[in-house]
């Protein structure tokens, strides 16, 4: 069974079924409704779907992430997941890999296959393409905050607070310098985060010399060659403030493979909590980064919006998650553990 027998069965052309299955609302109510019909017939697609395209629903979400492989995503995703599950929706995740185009053609193509919601992490999207989707009619949320944004439902986490007060902790260890291994996707985010780093030193009254941060991709590899370059400094850092749980995980081998101890000799912090992060040797202090909760909440923002009733448009969302300090053996806590899980 294929588009062609439908089309011939229902006196179609191949055309007019094909906007039926992704152009709906092109197609006069009547045309579609006896192309459906013809469709549920032939079995040329499941029953369900040509129901909820009578009901203009299709029970799908989509989920937007900028790295597939990314831990902190896949926690973030388990909670849409357990709150789309509970829903009876269905969840399709695509991996944007941080490229505003590729994040644009993802939406331009849900949308025109009509699915009911939208969660935008770590988006690239400008104000203009909001606007757009807003004009296309369908509900959406974005997860981490984007500094022009106004009147869109969000969930986010501070991520300068939680640098700084990651930073606090080492200048509090009196560990200097404190060099900055900072990741350069997702870019607002981090940039958030080297905001925090270079606060806590002003606050501290210590200088943010730029030879002390390196950026490079947020991953082991990253790390642990952003690492080699601090410790070929002619004054190597005391402390390595990490972006990220991974990257800190490279600069951690290339440290121990330089004959260095942590945190004797260099301390270490990263950012997200990833689980192996309480079991590396030393622990690991990291910010917890409550992306499980981000997207649990998330998605219960998106599906009270879709649930909304018409009427006048209710306020924007801003929902505010806090992080933690995870504080273990990396950063040189020896009396006591703010936190050993």
């Amino acid at each position: 069974m294929n588009i062609k027998a439908v089309a011939e069965k229902a006196g179609v052309s191949v055309a007019t079924v094909s906007r039926v299955l992704n152009h709906p609302e092109t197609v006069s109510p009547k045309t579609k409704a006896h192309i459906l019909s013809v469709m549920e017939e032939l079995e040329y697609m499941p029953n369900w779907f040509a129901r909820n395209l009578h009901m203009n629903k299709t029970n799908f979400i989509a989920l937007f992430v900028p790295d597939i492989l990314d831990p902190c995503y896949m926690e973030l995703a388990k909670g849409v997941e357990d709150v789309a599950h509970q829903k009876k929706y269905n969840i399709m995740l695509c991996n944007t890999e941080s490229d505003e185009n590729k994040e644009k053609e993802y939406i331009e193509t849900f949308i025109s296959r009509k699915v009911d919601g939208l969660i935008l992490v770590s988006t690239l999207l400008k104000e203009e393409d909001f606007n757009q989707i807003k004009k296309r009619g369908i509900s959406f949320i974005l997860i981490e905050k984007r500094e022009f944004l106004h009147d869109i439902d969000v969930v986010y986490t501070d991520y300068k607070s939680a640098a700084e007060e990651a930073m606090e902790h080492m200048i509090e260890m009196e560990h200097n310098p404190i060099a900055m291994i900072c990741g350069r996707k997702p870019y607002f985010e981090n940039q958030e985060k080297l905001s925090g780093y270079k606060s806590a030193l002003a606050k501290a009254s210590l200088p943010c010399l730029e030879e002390y941060i390196e950026e490079e991709e947020n991953t082991i590899e990253g790390g642990y060659l952003a690492a080699a370059k601090l410790l070929e400094l002619k004054t190597p850092p005391k402390a390595i403030f990490a972006t990220s749980d991974m990257m800190a995980f490279g600069a951690m081998e290339r440290i121990k493979q330089e004959g260095f101890s942590i945190p004797k000799d260099i301390a270490v912090v990263g950012f997200d909590n990833l689980k192996v992060a309480s079991v590396v040797e030393p622990q690991l202090t990291t910010v917890a980064k409550p992306m499980y909760r981000m997207g649990l909440m998330g998605a219960r923002l998106l599906f009270d919006l879709m649930d909304r009733d018409e009427g006048p448009p209710m306020e924007a969302q801003e929902i505010l998650i806090q992080s933690k300090l995870k504080v273990r053996r990396s950063c040189g806590h020896k009396d006591r553990l703010k936190e050993i899980l």
